[in-house]
């Protein structure tokens, strides 16, 4: 296990919030870049400490190592000028207790920064020419004291995801046509692998945008799964990485949507399919009268898409 720091200001929220790490291959003109190639270096386990606008206010550890990955399109006009290809770590943050300002601890942290790449300025300042710097175990764990976290111990316990879909053979048959593809970048064929089993990117651009289950209101992302509105097999690739193109729901409301068994209005009035028991609609504690949040803009077109599946499994029904 080694510990990390990263500087991430501009980007901080999206990042702790999407439970990621994210920086370019190089600098904007082309430079190598240490604190971006230790991205390679991250491996699961690993903590980091997140520090922006001079404090440490999240903790987090690895839970995948760095893969390619475009730049997050949640970043809108941030980073303009970075390279739109670079790497991606997922992390699992937690928020501090209290946020640690280090500059108001520089006589104790300041030896033990590195003396290459270090996240701070000698006078406790960040170093915006860093993004992820490693620093020493002494270091972290003074960290760790003086953010008042009982060590690692508080994130021995954070469980994987529940949620773990077993393939079928048209999403098996769907992951090796992309893997085949030599049309389509390296990059995007790893986001489009992952994101046709409701993970990696696409995964994290939904949670962005939704933080709980619209019928349940179950808030533990872990246990929610990341279904796409306009189905795979009739996506764009753009459409299918689209966080508007998702949402975050339970697995048994996944289950109904998938099949179009349910569909929402715009306004976030429940569609259900007249052919569905409302036996299960009980036992499952779903109010066919539910009013869900209204839907952004931006998903409006995806819903509608559904909406015409789900009127054609009307009429046949």
């Amino acid at each position: 296990m080694a510990y990390w720091w990263v500087n991430h200001k501009q980007t901080r929220d999206h990042e702790v919030r999407g439970g990621y790490l994210w920086s370019p291959y190089r600098n904007t003109n082309g430079a190598f870049n240490q604190t971006y190639e230790n991205m390679k270096l991250v491996s699961p386990g690993d903590i980091v400490f997140s520090y922006a606008h001079g404090r440490i206010g999240a903790v987090g550890r690895v839970t995948e190592a760095a893969s390619p990955s475009p730049k997050p399109i949640e970043f809108g006009n941030v980073g303009d000028y970075w390279a739109h290809e670079g790497r991606f770590v997922k992390v699992a943050y937690q928020d501090t207790r209290r946020p640690l300002r280090p500059k108001e601890h520089i006589d104790a942290i300041g030896p033990m920064l590195p003396n290459r790449y270090s996240p701070l300025q000698k006078n406790g300042d960040g170093n915006q020419g860093c993004y992820l710097a490693g620093i020493s175990d002494a270091l972290g764990h003074v960290l760790m004291a003086l953010l008042g976290m009982d060590q690692v111990r508080e994130f021995d316990q954070l469980p994987r995801y529940v949620i773990n879909q077993e393939p079928n053979a048209q999403v098996l048959n769907d992951i090796q046509r992309i893997e085949s593809d030599t049309s389509i970048p390296e990059t995007q064929r790893l986001q489009l692998t992952r994101a046709r089993i409701g993970q990696g990117v696409f995964r994290t651009r939904v949670i962005l945008l939704d933080k709980a289950c619209r019928v349940t209101g179950v808030t533990d992302t872990r246990l929610l799964i990341a279904s796409h509105i306009k189905p795979w097999r009739e996506a764009n690739n753009a459409e299918r990485l689209s966080g508007y193109n998702g949402l975050l729901l339970s697995p048994h409301v996944d289950a109904l949507f998938d099949e179009q068994f349910i569909s929402f209005e715009d306004s976030g009035r429940m569609l259900v399919h007249s052919s569905l028991s409302r036996d299960v609609l009980e036992r499952w504690s779903i109010d066919p009268s539910k009013q869900v949040e209204r839907f952004r803009p931006e998903q409006t077109t995806f819903l509608a898409h559904h909406r015409e599946l789900f009127a054609r499994k009307a009429t046949s029904g």
